[in-house]
C-alpha cells in the first residue's frame, strides 16, 4: 500500500523565480520582444521581368517607398522569363511569412489555361494590393487612311483581312484585346506577332504595318507626331493623352486594363498581410512613386485585399473564357 504524497513546499527562492516566469515577458528589453513583431528583416520582392524596363523601374520604387513605411529594406530581385509567371511559380515553395513577395502580372491568370503551370493563380496566391497597370492603345502610322477608330473601322470593313497590325505575341495582352475589339466590332484584321516591343516600334516606324496594339511604348513617338494614337482601352482616358477616346468611347463595349500588385504565397497571416496592405498602399501618395508611374504612363489602380482577391477569381475566369473562344486553351 503507497502512502500518500506530501505537497511539495516551495521555498521563498523557488516561489520568486516561478513569479519571474510569468512576468517575464514583461521584463524584456524592448529590443528582444521586437523580433516577435513583423517585419523585424529585409523582405524579397520579385520582379518578374529583366532588370532596367519599365516593370523594373516602376517595382524599384514601390520597394523603396514600401521599405520606409515597413522598417526593413524591401529588396527586389528580378526573375524574367516565362511570361512574367515565375514570381508566382515561386510562391508555391516560399513560406507564407510575408518575407517573400512577387508582383502579380495578368499573364498569370491567363498562361495556366494556355500551358502547363505549377500553380492556380487564386488557390495558391494571397493578392494583398493592387497598385497600378499598364496602359494599352490601339494606334497607327500618321499617314494611315483614318484618323480616328471608328474610321479605322470602316477601312477595315471596306478591306476585309488586308489591314495588318502588329502585337507581342500570341496570346498576350495586346493580341487578345484587339481580337476582343475587332469581334464586336465586326471586322477582320490580320494580326502579325511580333518577338517584343521593339520589333513592333521599328515595323510600324519603318511602314511595314498600319496599325500596332502595346503598352505605352508609342508615346514618344505619338507625341513627335510619327503616330497617332487612335484610341486607349482603359475604363478612362489617361491623362497623358487626354484628348484620345477610350474604345468604349467610341462605340464599343471593350475594356482592356491590366492591374497588377504585390502577392505572396496561400496561407498568410492576415495580421502580416494587412501591415503589407497598408505600407504598399501608402506608397501611391509618394511622389517619387508618382513620377515613375508618370513616366511609363501607369495610372493609380488601388485594390484592397479584398477586392483584389475577388478581381483575381474573376479575372481567371474570364480569361479562360476568352482563350478556349480564340482557340488557345491548352490540350487536356
Amino acid at each position: 500500500m503507497s502512502l500518500p504524497r506530501r505537497p511539495v513546499a516551495l521555498n521563498r527562492r523557488q516561489v520568486i523565480a516561478s513569479a519571474a516566469a510569468f512576468a517575464a515577458p514583461a521584463l524584456l528589453p524592448a529590443h528582444v520582444l521586437a523580433q516577435d513583431k513583423f517585419p523585424n528583416r529585409p523582405i524579397k520582392l520579385i520582379a518578374p521581368w529583366p532588370a532596367g524596363g519599365s516593370s523594373d523601374a516602376v517595382m524599384r520604387a514601390f520597394g523603396d517607398s514600401a521599405s520606409k513605411a515597413l522598417g526593413v529594406p524591401v529588396v527586389v530581385e528580378n526573375k524574367p522569363g516565362a511570361g512574367g509567371t515565375l514570381g508566382a511559380s515561386a510562391m508555391v515553395t516560399s513560406a507564407p511569412d510575408g518575407y517573400t513577395l512577387t508582383q502579380l502580372p495578368l499573364g498569370i491568370y491567363r498562361l495556366p489555361h494556355m500551358q502547363n503551370m505549377n500553380f492556380d493563380p487564386v488557390k495558391d496566391l494571397t493578392h494583398i494590393v493592387c497598385l497600378t497597370g499598364y496602359t494599352f492603345g490601339i494606334a497607327c502610322t500618321a499617314d494611315a487612311p483614318f484618323k480616328t477608330l471608328k474610321e479605322m473601322v470602316a477601312y477595315a470593313k471596306a478591306n476585309p483581312g488586308k489591314l495588318e497590325y502588329g502585337h507581342t505575341g500570341t496570346g498576350t495582352t495586346p493580341h487578345l484585346a484587339i481580337e476582343e475589339f475587332s469581334d464586336k466590332a465586326g471586322i477582320q484584321l490580320n494580326p502579325i506577332p511580333f518577338k517584343g516591343s521593339a520589333e513592333i516600334m521599328q515595323a510600324i516606324l519603318g511602314g511595314h504595318i498600319r496599325v500596332m496594339s502595346g503598352t505605352t511604348e508609342f508615346a514618344p513617338h505619338v507625341q513627335s507626331g510619327k503616330l497617332r494614337l487612335l484610341a486607349t482601352l482603359g475604363s478612362k482616358r489617361n491623362k497623358a493623352f487626354p484628348d484620345v477616346p477610350t474604345v468604349k468611347e467610341s462605340g464599343w463595349d471593350t475594356i482592356t486594363e491590366s492591374p497588377f500588385g504585390i502577392g505572396g504565397p496561400k496561407g498568410m497571416d492576415p495580421a502580416v498581410v494587412k501591415v503589407l496592405h497598408d505600407a504598399f498602399k501608402k506608397t501611391l501618395d509618394d511622389a517619387k512613386v508618382q513620377e515613375a508611374l508618370d513616366k511609363f504612363f501607369m495610372p493609380d489602380i488601388y485594390m484592397s485585399t479584398a477586392d483584389y482577391t475577388a478581381y483575381a477569381e474573376r479575372t481567371f475566369k474570364a480569361e479562360k473564357a476568352t482563350i478556349e473562344r480564340l482557340g488557345l486553351a491548352k490540350k487536356a
